[in-house]
């Protein structure tokens, strides 16, 4: 039996906005764009992996007002899990994210558990860290 991570969700206030850096800065490729109720759900993923990719949406898409208002709530506070991407140029990848105008949390540094990373904060105020194996 195989079992494999296929998609994680990540809530965002604006898909279009959202795009501009999961698509631009990262350089993801967009998969599927799925309008509903109002709504929309958009695949992204990687070139070269196609099973595995990240599905941006707003608080309220598909659940209730609470729901959605909580999410918001969370959301707005910047405590949502973070994300976390592997580089293996984690210098280059910063610099074309730092070009971007994302907020920049911390510049790449070596960590003394192994690797070297950075943290910056999307549109939605997402904690999404990056990392690159120690050489």
């Amino acid at each position: 039996m195989t079992i494999a991570l296929q998609y994680c969700n990540i809530t965002v206030n604006d898909v279009d906005e959202a795009l501009g850096f999961y698509r631009d800065a990262l350089g993801l490729e967009v998969r599927n764009d799925v309008a509903s109720g109002g709504y929309r759900w958009v695949t992204l993923g990687f070139a070269g992996q196609p099973g595995l990719g990240i599905v941006l949406s707003e608080p309220h898409a598909g659940r209730s007002q609470a729901d959605g208002d909580a999410l918001q709530e969370l959301l707005t506070k910047g405590v949502l899990p973070m994300t976390i991407f592997s580089a293996d140029d984690l210098d280059a990848a910063f610099e074309r994210v730092r070009a971007s105008g994302a907020e920049v949390l911390q510049e790449p540094m070596d960590q003394s558990w192994g690797p070297r990373d950075c943290a910056f904060r999307d549109p939605s105020g997402n904690l999404v860290r990056m990392s690159q194996a120690p050489a």
